[in-house]
């Protein structure tokens, strides 16, 4: 029953964004009456770190719309006499290149108004670009361990650190020579995949392109505390063991000062109505369907079908590692997945004696890379979607999926096999 409830609060998402709120919060409800789930579970489902990164970078954000600089920057680009479709890959490269040291979530909200300005200003759709911002976004996630909250959570649980994703020491392998980590093969998959969004976009050969500037800055401040935050985060990633909750307060911190500025300076008034609070509010009822289903046993039922499955083949178990997290990560948040997931993992390699972190890291791939396919497969995705709603653009299933899906196949096809060639070779 509970599986049979969530599918169809997910395929209600699906089918019917702009009520997304009444199916995932109906089921909650249904949960509550059947007594699978009491009040008291909820809040340890939820990902507060999540939450405070979306409200934090939203404020930063508006500030950042406020203060023109992405109007300037999308000028800047259109004196370049570059193609709509080249624009809108550099705008995913960009992207990608912040979600390496930034979470996801806090990336496509710090990425959007750039977006939105180079659309509006020549009447583009913002659709596909958004799409692949948000994929780019999810891919360089894994990238390093403060990416996303599956890499923080890896690390913390594995005992690795900042430095194991670019390096992983002999010691750690059991091996004479240490090997490249995780970082350098999401680059492999992440050059992969953009050729094949350069293949979607290039389509669009149509050429804006402008004399003069005509947007002045009114103010760097929003784009200097963006730069500290971002820094920030990347710094802290050696605390998350003494604070789980850096990154969140982070973002809090700096959406404050951005406050301060802009009431001081501005004598102003941040508008509630610009945090996109339908999203949140969404994010919320994700994370209690999915740990529903963690609670109810499901999420660890799959984790024992790799150890049936796999034994004896190392292979075979790491490419199902890989490729079920794919699959599942599309439907199911990859936090509560990850989390059951890694114990799983420790068993599986200490009853068959081989060395963990090779499948720690294809776990890592999939579970991250693999919530690309849908459009609530990964928190970026609600998030974007949910910005593309404010300005009355609709996401279909089948449009998210056409630039999705070949990009999430190209990239963890590239990564984890590359991945797998150099540590057995």
């Amino acid at each position: 029953m509970v599986l049979l409830i969530f599918f169809l609060a997910y395929f209600g998402i699906v089918l019917r964004r702009d009520k997304g709120l009444y199916f995932v919060y109906g089921a909650t409800l249904i949960f509550l009456l059947m007594k699978v789930i009491t009040l008291r579970d909820i809040p340890t489902f939820i990902n507060y770190n999540v939450l405070g990164i979306f409200l934090g970078t939203s404020i930063l954000s508006f500030l950042f719309t406020f203060s023109q600089v992405p109007g300037y920057l999308v000028e800047k680009i259109m004196r370049r006499g570059y193609g709509v479709g080249i624009i809108y890959l550099l705008i995913c490269v960009i992207t990608s290149f912040i979600s390496i040291f930034v979470e996801n979530v806090a990336t496509i909200l710090i990425m959007a108004p750039v977006a939105f300005e180079f659309t509006r200003k020549f009447k583009l759709n913002p659709v596909p670009l958004f799409i692949g911002m948000a994929v780019s976004s999810n891919l360089q996630g894994c990238a390093t361990m403060v990416g996303d909250s599956p890499s923080i959570i890896l690390a913390m649980e594995s005992g690795m650190n900042f430095n194991n994703f670019f390096y992983m020491p002999p010691e750690k392998l059991t091996s004479a020579a240490g090997k490249p980590g995780i970082f350098f093969f999401v680059q492999f998959g992440a050059i992969l995949s953009f050729i094949v969004l350069y293949l979607i976009f290039r389509k669009d050969r149509r050429v804006f392109k402008i004399e003069k500037e005509t947007i002045k800055v009114k103010s760097w401040v929003p784009s200097v505390l963006l730069g500290l935050m971002i820094i920030s985060l990347a710094l802290t990633s050696f605390l998350q063991n003494k604070f789980g909750f850096f990154p969140a307060a982070i973002c809090l911190f700096y959406g404050m000062v951005g406050i301060l500025w802009y009431i001081s300076f501005h004598n102003g008034k941040i508008n509630l109505r610009n945090i996109d609070w339908e999203s949140f509010f969404l994010l919320i009822g994700i994370f209690i369907l999915v740990g529903t289903l963690k609670k109810t046993g499901f999420i660890d039922k799959l984790a024992d079908i790799f150890i049936k499955t796999g034994k004896d083949k190392p292979f075979l178990l790491y490419t199902l590692i890989v490729w079920i997290s794919v699959f599942a990560s599309s439907f199911v948040d990859n936090i509560p997945y990850t989390m059951a997931m890694i114990d799983g993992v420790k068993i599986m390699c200490a009853s068959l004696n081989l060395n963990p972190y090779i499948y720690f890291f294809g776990l890592l791939i999939g579970s991250c890379v693999g919530g690309n396919i849908t459009p609530i497969g990964a928190s970026c995705n609600v998030v974007g979607v949910g910005l593309l709603k404010k300005k009355g653009y609709r996401v279909s299933f089948t449009q998210f999926l056409k630039i999705g899906f070949p990009f999430t196949i190209v990239a963890v096809a590239g990564s984890a096999f590359l991945m797998w060639f150099v540590y057995k070779f």
